[in-house]
């Protein structure tokens, strides 16, 4: 489904990605870890088009998206749920998911699929006429998550969906994005400071280290991985 190769980027003369490659198969959860600083979000934003890369190829399903607006990949299907949520506050719940569906036309359907973001998220039902910027950190997640769903996404990206989350909420989220996987076939890019937690859940996983792919394998294999336990999975250690 998604293809980057050789992908360079740079800000101001410094190397945030220094030529990786990743692959993300139809239908498959798949996780990019590593440390604050790594390149883990700049790799996000470049596949949207809000980075342009140095040099390198970004190619969705037979179609490359380096010289491509980052409104029209939306409409290809590929939605980015960024960090920090950046929802809007002065906005309501419904404004803001109805927002996700700015691209669309299918009016019965929009409305279908408020109620479906409405059944994964009862709490978003709950507050529907509520301004978003009232809402806790973890409904503030829930909301980002359900605007970017209202797009009809093939490949839904998310960038740190767990930072600044209470563990029980963390739980919650990822409960939810693996029944979003299962049950209607999203595909996922995930990047998250949590890694124990995403590689759990992912099929494919990628550890990215100052601009590099250093290690890939399935989650079960990084999580067996002593390199990745010692830097990643520690106890007390968070990575951004």
């Amino acid at each position: 489904m998604l293809s980057v190769r050789d992908l360079k980027v740079s800000y101001g003369g410094i190397e945030a990605l220094k030529g990786i490659d990743l692959d993300v198969e139809e239908g498959k959860i798949v996780a990019l870890i590593g440390a604050n600083g790594a390149g883990k979000s700049t790799t996000l934003r470049s596949i949207v088009g809000l980075v342009k890369p140095e040099s390198g190829t970004i190619n969705y399903q037979g179609q490359d998206l380096t010289k491509m607006e980052t409104e029209n990949l939306v409409n290809m299907g590929i939605t980015l749920v960024p960090e920090g949520r950046r929802v809007f506050d002065n906005l309501t719940v419904l404004e803001n998911l109805k927002i996700g569906a700015f691209s669309r036309k299918d009016e019965k359907n929009i409305k279908n699929d408020l109620e479906w973001i409405y059944s994964l998220f009862p709490r978003l039902k709950e507050r529907t006429w509520q301004l978003a910027g009232t809402l806790s950190g973890g409904e503030q997640q829930m909301l980002a998550v359900g605007r970017a769903l209202m797009s009809r996404p093939k490949l839904l990206m998310m960038d740190e969906p767990s930072l600044g989350l209470a563990p029980l909420v963390v739980k919650e989220i990822f409960n939810i994005i693996q029944q979003i996987h299962k049950e209607h076939g999203v595909t996922i890019l995930l990047i998250e400071q949590n890694a124990n937690v995403s590689l759990r859940i992912a099929d494919k996983a990628y550890v990215l280290e100052t601009g590099k792919i250093t290690l890939e394998g399935t989650g079960a294999e990084l999580l067996a991985n002593e390199d990745v336990k010692k830097a990643y999975l520690g106890e007390s250690v968070h990575h951004g």
